[in-house]
């Protein structure tokens, strides 16, 4: 009989340590402004999203980066309400005032075809040196 318990708890216990987190980065420079909202409740797994979180004021040159994230204790009070109540942590990184995204622009010397592929030949080579994004405008 100990032994028919031993698997579903194992794996309970395992997937009772999982915490799932989600982050979105615009390419934007971020500043030191952070907005956090705790336990912001959503429903039924989530289908039911929490409300909209209005950060305009706050982050007057907008977003550099979103996080949400389902903690340890999030994931208990889920279990606990079979799923209906589903509360998540949120927190937005604000952009930083007058910085530049972390992007850069190449634009082709003529339209033509040749010059077009130069241009995305050298983006390629900038994004993989550095490690951002290129963008090229035709």
């Amino acid at each position: 009989m100990k032994r028919s318990f031993r698997a579903p708890l194992a794996l309970a216990l395992v997937s009772s340590m999982a915490c799932y987190h989600a982050v979105i980065n615009t390419g934007r420079a971020e500043s030191s402004t952070v907005v956090e909202k705790e336990w912001a409740s959503s429903f039924v797994y989530g289908l039911v999203p929490p409300d909209p979180l209005d950060v305009s004021k706050t982050c007057a040159s907008g977003v550099a980066k979103v996080e949400t994230q389902h903690s340890f204790l999030n994931l208990l009070v889920q279990w606990l309400t079979i799923g209906i109540y589903t509360p998540m942590d949120i927190k937005v990184t604000c952009a930083g005032a007058g910085m530049a995204p972390k992007t850069s622009m190449i634009t082709p010397s003529d339209n033509t075809p040749a010059a077009q592929r130069e241009a995305m030949a050298q983006a390629a080579g900038r994004a993989e040196h550095t490690g951002e994004g290129v963008f090229v405008r035709f």
